[in-house]
């Protein structure tokens, strides 16, 4: 099943869908998690061509996924050992990644991006249970910088709340094309795209987002680069997010990338899935 999802996304990419970066800020600088400041909001407008409508309505799909409604999280603890779960950890991005510091994100904060463009941390929403980040990085070796990677896991009380994320999410971009992630750090040029199931390539999840840009960074500088993708299955949507630095070709950050966000897919089908 894991590989079956990596070949499949990177069919997406081969169809431009996923753009020339992507990624995105979390409140601590290093991610923009699933759960975003969006969550919850009741007017999302789409930033791209592919919503006939800003208004979400999960629905079935052709996707070989059945939710257990038995063995979804009802509790804050439940769902935050989902999180844990199912965040990529190191090895899931590929050979010699390691632990970033600090590794996990405070799980009683989600980043939220304010009218001037620039990261906060703010208290989870009500529509949302829990929500994880976990920091990875390939170390800098040969001349060349890092590459670094996080995994971001929201999960919602409905499938319908993780649905309103996701459109809302499309517009930070349109809104912030340009944003701060923390003191030192930026992405620019944004750009923004989503995916219903059967749409643009997309046969790995439910509903699918893509965001590229430019990165820099006091530390590492730039421009470099950025790219950031999101899925939903059910109440739950994981993203990953990779960034470049010197001599680290678009084609490694991607490459890691992919392999992360597949495995995280497949382990929200192998956490909340039916028995087939």
């Amino acid at each position: 099943m894991y590989r079956r999802r990596v070949r499949l996304c990177v069919g997406v990419l081969a169809t431009g869908l996923i753009l020339a970066g992507c990624s995105g800020g979390g409140g601590d600088g290093t991610a923009k998690p699933a759960g975003s400041g969006s969550t919850g909001s009741k007017d999302p407008t789409a930033s791209g061509d592919t919503r006939s409508s800003p208004a979400p309505s999960p629905s079935a799909t052709g996707l070989d996924f059945t939710p257990d409604p038995d063995r979804a999280p009802k509790t804050r603890a439940e769902a935050l050992r989902l999180a844990r779960a199912i965040a990529a950890a190191p090895a899931r991005w590929g050979p010699g990644f390691v632990k970033r510091s600090p590794y996990e994100s405070d799980p009683a904060f989600q980043p939220v991006l304010d009218a001037n463009c620039v990261w906060q941390r703010g208290p989870l929403p009500s529509t949302v249970l829990a929500t994880l980040t976990r920091y990875s990085e390939l170390p800098a070796e040969d001349g060349k910088g890092p590459i670094r990677m996080a995994g971001i896991v929201t999960v919602h009380r409905t499938a319908k709340d993780a649905d309103w994320e996701m459109a809302g999410t499309l517009e930070e971009a349109l809104r912030c094309p340009d944003q701060q992630l923390r003191q030192g750090e930026r992405i620019t040029g944004l750009g923004s795209q989503g995916a219903e199931y059967g749409l643009m390539g997309n046969l790995t999840a439910e509903d699918m987002l893509t965001e590229g840009g430019k990165y820099y960074s006091d530390e590492l500088g730039g421009p470099y680069h950025y790219y950031w993708t999101q899925s939903r299955m059910g109440q739950v949507t994981v993203a990953a997010v990779g960034k470049g630095s010197k001599g680290r070709s678009a084609d490694e950050v991607n490459t890691a990338l992919l392999q992360g966000a597949g495995a995280m897919v497949s382990a929200v089908e192998t956490e909340l899935g039916a028995d087939q």
